[in-house]
C-alpha cells in the first residue's frame, strides 16, 4: 500500500465572505484488481492501455484505489502533481523479486487486456478471489507463473538431442570404465 498525505487547505465560502478550513488527510492507496474495474467501469475503456490519462481519469483512479475511509472528496483535486508522480512510480513497481526471461524473438504484447480477462486467469487458475485485492503486478507475475507452468514443455531440436545423448555416453562410460 502506498501511503499519501494530502496537505489541508483553506476554502473561501463567498455567500459569507470567510474562510473554511478543510483538514489535511493520510490515505492508503492500493493499485489492485478491484481499483482497475470500477476505473473501466466508469470509462468503458481499457485501463491498462499506453492511451494517456486525462488528470481527472488519474485522480479517479487515485480514488478507486483508496482503502482509507471518510476522505473528505475535495482533498482528491488537491493532489500534486509531485503526489501523481509518485502514484506512477508505485503502479509500476514489480512489487516483487520475481524476474522473467525475455523470449528470444517475442516482443512486448500489444493487445490491450481488460479486468475481465485477468478475472478469467484468475478463475481459469483457481487464483482466489481475495488476491483480486493485491498490487496489481503482483496479481499480473502470479498468473504469469500460472501461465508458464502450465504452458506444454518444449520439444528439443534434433541437434539439441544428439549432443545430450552424446554428452550421457561420454559421462556413462566414464563411470562404467568402458570404451563404448
Amino acid at each position: 500500500m502506498l501511503p499519501l498525505t494530502i496537505q489541508g487547505f483553506d476554502l473561501f465560502d463567498e455567500a459569507s465572505n470567510v474562510f473554511i478550513p478543510v483538514k489535511g488527510q493520510t490515505i492508503m492507496l492500493e493499485h489492485s484488481l478491484v481499483s482497475i474495474s470500477k476505473w473501466e467501469m466508469k470509462y468503458k475503456k481499457p485501463f491498462l492501455s499506453r492511451e494517456p490519462k486525462t488528470r481527472e481519469e488519474t485522480i479517479d483512479y487515485v480514488r478507486f484505489m483508496t482503502v482509507t475511509q471518510n476522505v473528505n472528496p475535495l482533498l482528491y483535486e488537491h493532489i500534486s502533481d509531485k503526489q501523481i508522480e509518485e502514484i506512477n512510480r508505485y503502479l509500476d513497481d514489480p512489487m516483487t523479486a520475481t524476474t522473467f526471461k525475455k523470449e528470444e524473438g517475442k516482443g512486448g504484447s500489444a493487445r490491450v487486456i481488460t479486468s475481465e480477462e485477468i478475472y478469467y486467469y484468475m478463475v481459469s487458475y483457481r487464483i482466489p478471489p481475495e488476491y483480486q485485492k493485491w498490487h496489481f503486478n503482483r496479481l499480473m507475475t502470479l498468473i504469469r507463473i500460472c501461465d508458464e507452468k502450465n504452458k506444454p514443455k518444449k520439444k528439443m531440436r534434433k541437434g539439441e538431442i544428439a549432443r545430450r545423448n552424446r554428452s550421457l555416453n561420454k559421462m556413462r562410460r566414464a563411470q562404467s570404465g568402458s570404451r563404448g
